[in-house]
């Protein structure tokens, strides 16, 4: 066993657990976050996808003692990080995969969401393309791509980015302009 001393949504939490074990395992099995979900444990599907240093990787693949000194967030963190910038209920990202029925089964979203707020947080007025590249190491087993980019894509609309041109040449994301 090894103690960690990890900043995990804003919190820094001390957390014993062996050497090998990753950041996924740790987050899930030590701390009780579940939202990051335990996949393919390979690194395929990004349904452990977490922010480290505000940049999504896959916890899956990263050991939890390459976290410490870095700012680890989750699902659980985006709703109270949004609350602490002065904002108000839920993440946008989270608001938006809502209203837009993104959510379908639930296993894929905490990762596509996290991918979601990194690119946004770099980029506030990404393309469709550049939308659809940022959530490419996310695959949703229900197969629900469309409404998860137009929940990106009206989040962007909804924060003073310029409303995308959907594939359909639909203008906005459900009917935002």
């Amino acid at each position: 066993m090894r103690l960690l001393r990890l900043r995990v949504n804003g919190d820094v939490v001390p957390v014993a657990a062996p050497s090998h074990w990753t950041l996924l395992e740790v987050l899930r099995y030590r701390l009780g976050l579940t939202g990051s979900k335990q996949g393919c444990d390979k690194g395929d599907c990004g349904a452990c996808t977490v922010l480290l240093d505000k940049k999504p990787v896959l916890s899956c693949l990263t050991l939890a003692a390459l976290a410490e000194g870095h700012e680890v967030t989750t699902i659980e963190g985006l709703t109270p990080a949004h609350l602490r910038a002065g904002g108000r209920g839920a993440d946008p990202i989270q608001d938006a995969f809502d209203r837009c029925g993104a959510l379908q089964c639930g296993f894929c979203q905490p990762g596509m969401m996290l991918s979601a707020r990194a690119l946004l947080a770099k980029n506030p007025r990404p393309t469709r393309p550049e939308i659809q590249a940022a959530l490419a190491g996310n695959l949703c087993r229900c197969t629900g791509y469309t409404q998860i980019l137009e929940a990106v894509e009206l989040a962007v609309a909804e924060s003073g980015g310029a409303a995308v041109q959907p594939a359909d040449g639909r203008r906005g994301a459900r009917g935002a302009s």
